[in-house]
């Protein structure tokens, strides 16, 4: 893996191995219980009408600017930032953009791999029988380090082991086959969940459109759910549209992509809530419940060992595919600006994930700072960047080159969102992140 495809290097070999690395990159545990939790907290199918709103006038028009970016230069994100200003004239320092994102995703990457390697050991416990065996609240996973530590690193061991093999071999085979088998999976697990729990309290709770309930807060919940969801600023999107053949159709792309990652986020609370209901629990409890009460609740399902186990295997499927592009971008740019052959990178770098997440894991709070850090202030920096070097830095001829499948009034609408709504939702998610760390006002003022 020689670096993006700038030409010689490697590229997907069809479409739906990028669709597929690119939905898996998209999709990840908060798809399975952040949205739904929102979504049925803040006016359910109106909550959902203003987040599809926030997705494909700000979230979108990102995306799209992001795999351009990266395709047209065929380099690392910083590589593909940097040459694309210089290309046009501007300071090299936008590289910067590209690199605050390499950054975000590989400090989300150490605490990440940490929750998704508990999913995993979740998985097989249940497969094995031990839910219903045991007081799940007495489970190692809660009081033992040691049993931490030793499932993030396998799950840091699983993901280098896929980036090592590289694009072709490795990432696009694996998500080919994840993929499908996380649909497959998800429908089956929705339609067992539906046809024994309490089905139609969860569609109300999801899908009943509650007006009322819209306020301030609910348009800035939808606006901060839709921005994260999508894996914009990251800069994965960025490395993965430099692996992309000029002949794909970026905007058609963009959009299988923003509605895949929707349609999971619903299908997950489908498959969630009949449960949740059935057995009186509190939707409000979010992640808390995955890992507290749904453990216990399988246990006493029948076959609910393996509904259990399917379930978390499900979340780790999520998890993985997320965390393969988290640790590729950053092995892309090393390789890139350091000439560091591949397993030597993925060795060095999967090694120290797995260090800051185990220190992480021993450490109060240190979680807490690396997630505000990266997904407060980077990720929106990052985005921000994205959106002014493709609406204002790099020529409109460079950009129509690259969204060329597009109508031209097409092309103007996201011109239009990508130059100006968009940098200003960005700005507004970024002020709220550092409001909520340091409380100057401003999310009490937006939302009374």
């Amino acid at each position: 893996m020689a670096g993006p495809a700038g030409g010689a290097g490697p590229q997907w070999t069809s479409r739906f191995g990028f669709l597929m690395a690119a939905i898996g990159c998209a999709i990840g545990l908060g798809n399975l219980w952040r949205f739904p939790f929102q979504a049925g907290q803040n006016g359910g199918s109106a909550f959902v009408l203003i987040y599809l709103l926030c997705v494909f006038l700000i979230a979108l028009p990102i995306l799209i600017a992001e795999i351009a970016i990266g395709r047209h230069k065929g380099l690392s994100a910083v590589g593909s930032t940097r040459e694309l200003a210089k290309e046009s004239g501007h300071s090299a320092l936008w590289g910067a953009v590209g690199l605050i994102g390499i950054l975000a995703s590989y400090m989300v990457l150490t605490t990440y791999s940490v929750v998704a390697g508990q999913i995993l050991s979740f998985s097989l416990m249940s497969f094995s029988g031990v839910f219903a065996s045991e007081n799940t609240g007495e489970l190692p996973l809660y009081a033992d380090n040691t049993h931490a530590v030793l499932w993030h690193g396998v799950f840091i061991a699983a993901t280098m082991a896929i980036v090592a093999r590289g694009l072709k071999d490795g990432v696009e085979r694996m998500v080919t086959i994840l993929m499908p088998v996380f649909f497959i999976m998800l429908a089956g697990l929705g339609a067992y969940s539906l046809s024994t729990g309490a089905a139609g309290r969860a569609i109300d709770y999801l899908f009943a459109p509650r007006f009322d309930q819209v306020t301030a807060e609910t348009v800035l919940a939808a606006l901060g759910q839709a921005f994260y969801s999508i894996a914009v600023g990251s800069a994965a999107m960025i490395t993965y549209g430099a692996y992309l053949n000029k002949k794909e159709n970026i905007s058609t792309s963009s959009i299988v992509i923003v509605s895949a990652d929707t349609i999971v986020a619903l299908l997950a609370g489908l498959m969630i809530f009949p449960i949740v209901f059935a057995f009186a629990l509190d939707p409000a409890a979010g992640m808390g419940l995955i890992f507290d009460a749904l453990p216990q609740i399988f246990a006493g399902m029948p076959g609910g060992q393996f509904v259990g186990g399917f379930f978390f295997f499900l979340a780790f499927i999520a998890a993985l595919t997320t965390s393969i592009s988290m640790l590729l971008i950053t092995v892309v740019f090393v390789e890139e600006v350091f000439g560091i052959k591949r397993m030597l990178s993925v060795a060095i770098f999967g090694a120290l994930a797995f260090g800051l997440g185990a220190v992480s894991i021993i450490t109060p709070g240190m979680a807490e700072n690396i997630d505000y850090a990266a997904g407060s202030i980077f990720l929106p920096l990052s985005a921000l960047g994205s959106a002014l070097l493709a609406g204002w830095i790099a020529p409109r001829a460079v950009m129509r080159g690259e969204i060329h499948h597009a109508s031209e009034p097409m092309f103007r609408f996201w011109r239009f969102f990508v130059r100006y709504l968009a940098p200003i939702a960005v700005i507004l998610i970024l002020l709220l992140g550092i409001d909520a760390r340091f409380d100057f006002g401003l999310n009490r003022m937006l939302s009374g």
